[in-house]
């Protein structure tokens, strides 16, 4: 079998693979090799450009391990067409996200984001700040899909005693959440939500989800908090209920285009934290992908499964 690797592995990990017998190691992490080295590689760890280029012509790729749990921006149809297994790293974002989630609502529940608002101007606000922090406990918060990482923030939103309502495709239950509501409906449960999370993957069916329409259902003027893809958002629609105070702020670390353009009106709007997609990073990432990787390359060698995180390749996730 021959590796091709995508994503940069340290010599721990380098000294793992080396000691797997009948393995053949061919690194493109810097995106410049031939694409002829790479004409017989069976198995991608990561992906690249160089990665595209190699699934657009006759290969014999069976498995790819991507190193993000969103999928999105592979060529998910044609990987379909090839019968390739993909896997994701579903699992290990769930916390560092959740944590960062709670910090956002914190930001605002509170007043720290408008504190440092009002420190740039050199503005003490104690009294109106005391009108407006409150406790998190009974307060309601919908959250938009119910996997891993939405079962994670749930689950730190009960320490604070708030109250979860998750949504998902078909209304399902799962454990850990207070409510469980289908993304179809409207639901008064959904429109008297103090905070509005998306931790959705991005499909053909969540793509501009949350558009005006939705927006307009929200009638607790939310905050809107996403950690999910930035296409699930009308960017358009986010500003005109931001100005519309539809929505009383939002929190935004995934973008339609990233970086964000320095000329949007997003970085100045007073109501709005932006944070430069990194809620799911953490420092150890690289290792807790790869653990992913290994188990998923164990079990591809011995019968050309994968153990974990196998993609849905219909459903996109």
């Amino acid at each position: 079998m021959k590796l091709g690797l995508c994503f940069a592995i340290n010599s721990k990990e380098r000294q793992q693979l080396n000691a797997m017998s009948n393995l053949e190691i061919i690194d493109n992490t810097s995106n410049d090799q031939s694409i002829n080295d790479w004409k017989d590689v069976n198995i991608i760890y990561g992906w690249n450009q160089f990665g595209e280029r190699v699934i657009n012509q006759p290969n014999q790729i069976g498995f790819i391990q991507s190193v993000s749990a969103g999928v999105d921006y592979m060529p998910l149809a044609k990987i379909k067409d090839q019968h390739i297994l993909l896997a994701n790293t579903s699992g290990i974002h769930a916390e560092p996200i959740a944590e960062s989630v709670i910090g956002y609502i914190l930001a605002f529940s509170r007043g720290i984001l408008s504190s440092l608002n009002a420190q740039k101007d050199h503005k003490w606000l104690s009294d109106s700040l005391r009108q407006h922090v409150y406790n998190l406990k009974n307060v309601p918060i919908a959250i938009y899909g119910t996997g891993k990482i939405g079962s994670k923030i749930a689950y730190y939103c009960h320490l604070f005693g708030m109250k979860t309502i998750g949504i998902n495709t078909s209304g399902h239950t799962v454990p850990g959440f207070d409510h469980i509501l289908p993304t179809q409906i409207s639901s008064k449960q959904i429109q008297s939500a103090k905070f509005i999370v998306n931790t959705m993957p991005l499909t053909s069916k969540t793509s501009r989800y949350f558009n005006q329409g939705l927006f307009n259902a929200f009638t607790n003027q939310p905050i809107f908090i996403n950690v999910g893809r930035g296409p699930s958002v009308d960017t358009d629609a986010l500003k005109t209920a931001l100005k519309n105070h539809q929505l009383s702020g939002a929190v935004l670390d995934v973008f339609d285009q990233e970086p964000l353009d320095k000329e949007s009106i997003l970085w100045d709007m007073p109501n709005v934290l932006i944070t430069p997609h990194i809620s799911g990073s953490f420092s150890t990432y690289n290792e807790a992908a790869f653990s992913i990787f290994y188990k998923n390359l164990q079990s591809y060698l011995a019968d050309g499964t994968v153990a974990v995180n196998q993609v849905d390749l219909n459903r996109g996730y």
